[in-house]
């Protein structure tokens, strides 16, 4: 009876061992949750109080005069006449991310993205599943000139942070104008994008704000919409370091959202040395325009 009622007890015991762990865990996931949201409440805040009015209001077909021909294209198969400047937007993402250099470790991810126009910047808040129940948080942003890699497991345990460098702050406005085949407006010359043409299917467009300044070759498919992208160099994280690579995306799945036709699926890559490299596959799962008033 005593055995039996020794070995009844220390079963409550380990029960409310178990109990209290997974309470305890619990408190720290939705601490860690709140913290992250906080931060990307600040981050956002920085990011909208860096804004500045936005001088041309819609879109006049005359402003295409002396541009490429195939920048011209683009824009008459893109926009209409009349058309609102986008001044922000909200994007919501789904996709795969490759968690490796040398392999394919293709993990799941959701993501937030808030976008402003004039000035140039955006956050991409992130969750990439690593495993059931297991994910890492990322802010990817530019805000104010300032580009920003935030990366922390659960939202809380810290995996890279770095900010403030000029590659970083040169990347991010990259990955802004590359982006901007999301918010086509833009891309034009009033939004003081400067086109230089290459052929009949690619032109450079460069784009600076502040002391920065990147350019990109767009190249156009046969609908004369954005085909891709290209950089001979963007930085990129190899081991605690940024590494100058080539960097190219590919876009597709063109549909009209707000009267512009803008594309809903993509892939991002490094070309390395041993090749095309793939990290980002995603697919627009909500667009939210806000346009210059």
């Amino acid at each position: 009876m005593w055995a039996s009622g020794d070995g009844s007890e220390m079963k409550w015991i380990a029960l409310l061992v178990i109990v209290a762990f997974a309470a305890t865990i619990a408190v720290i996931f939705v601490y860690a949750a709140r913290r992250w949201k906080s931060g990307t409440e600040k981050l956002r805040a920085r990011l909208d109080l860096a804004r500045r009015p936005i001088g041309t209001k819609t879109y006049d077909p005359s402003e295409l005069i002396g541009l490429p021909e195939p920048v011209q294209r683009y824009f008459r198969a893109t926009l209409s006449g009349g058309q609102q400047v986008v001044a922000a937007v909200n994007v919501e993402h789904s996709g795969t991310f490759n968690q490796s250099d040398a392999h394919e470790r293709w993990k799941p991810f959701v993501s937030t993205q808030r976008v402003v126009t004039q000035r140039p910047g955006f956050d991409w808040d992130a969750r990439i599943a690593m495993m059931p129940g297991v994910a890492v948080c990322v802010h990817d942003a530019y805000v104010a000139g300032e580009g920003l890699l935030h990366v922390a497991l659960f939202g809380l345990v810290p995996l890279a942070n770095l900010r403030g460098t000029p590659a970083l702050a040169q990347g991010e406005l990259m990955r802004f104008f590359a982006e901007a085949a999301w918010y086509p407006t833009a891309l034009l010359p009033s939004q003081e994008v400067q086109w230089k043409g290459v052929d009949d299917r690619s032109a450079m467009a460069t784009l600076r704000d502040g002391d920065n300044e990147v350019t990109l070759l767009f190249r156009f498919n046969e609908h004369d919409l954005i085909e891709s992208f290209h950089s001979e160099g963007r930085g990129a994280m190899v081991g605690k370091d940024i590494v100058m690579l080539p960097w190219e995306g590919r876009m597709s799945n063109y549909q009209t959202h707000s009267g512009m036709t803008v594309p809903l699926t993509g892939e991002v890559a490094w070309v390395r040395p041993e090749g095309r490299q793939p990290y980002w596959r995603g697919l627009i799962t909500s667009l939210r325009y806000e346009f210059a008033s």
